[in-house]
């Protein structure tokens, strides 16, 4: 552990990759919170190859390097753009966007090359693990949550419901911090919140009778 950390910090001072502070002790801690991270993730896997699970281990240590690598130079491009002297609103508007734009497609890339990693050394199951521990399970608890709420829901809503999630995932797992997770997530609830209306819901009024159906089952013990 101690020779894979000394490695990847040095990977970062070559690359002269900023992480907020430029200390040693900054890009140490770094390296250990994501190898942590990285580990936390794979304990649900359940990988019984040692070889395996370090190069898999490795495999999401890099990408959570590139992905904060690509998030730190587009919002060091995006507060330099906002700093400079006074310029056309609209100008400025279109640089914002088009460093916005440079960075999804970086995103992109990465974000496939990383699936294709992932895919050659686990399962579909095991790919779809890792992608739930690096979005916090929302995934999985937001369908439920919906399951649970509107016992009703036909079998095509939901799936339509599972596919925005699915989708949802995808585009939070590149997001650059937890906060930015959970917002790409609210924004697909909010998608299938319009969805369910659409369809005739009542959507306060299930959240109401599911909410009542909680305290029962609380009291009741289960």
């Amino acid at each position: 552990m101690k020779k894979f950390l000394t490695v990847l910090t040095a990977i970062l001072l070559a690359g002269n990759v900023s992480f907020g502070q430029n200390s040693k002790e900054s890009d140490d801690a770094y390296v250990k919170t994501i190898t942590q991270r990285a580990e936390k993730i794979l304990a649900a896997v359940n990988l019984t190859d040692s070889v395996k699970y370090k190069k898999v281990r490795d495999v999401i240590v890099s990408q959570y390097l590139n992905l904060n690598k690509i998030h730190e130079e587009k919002n060091s491009q995006i507060n330099s753009e906002k700093t400079k002297e006074p310029i056309d609103k609209e100008q400025r508007d279109r640089n914002l966007k088009l460093i916005e734009e440079e960075a999804g497609k970086r995103l992109f890339v990465l974000h496939k090359e990383y699936v294709k990693q992932l895919s050659s050394n686990l399962t579909k199951e095991q790919v779809g693990q890792v992608k739930d521990g690096m979005t916090y399970g929302v995934l999985n608890v937001t369908y439920k949550a919906y399951s649970d709420m509107i016992p009703s829901l036909k079998p095509l809503e939901k799936e339509q419901i599972l596919t925005w999630l699915t989708e949802a995932r995808e585009l939070a797992m590149d997001a650059g911090t937890s906060d930015g997770k959970h917002q790409i997530f609210g924004k697909y609830k909010g998608r299938i919140n319009n969805y369910l209306s659409s369809a005739g819901y009542d959507i306060q009024k299930e959240r109401k009778a599911w909410e009542e159906r909680l305290k029962v089952s609380k009291s009741n013990g289960r």
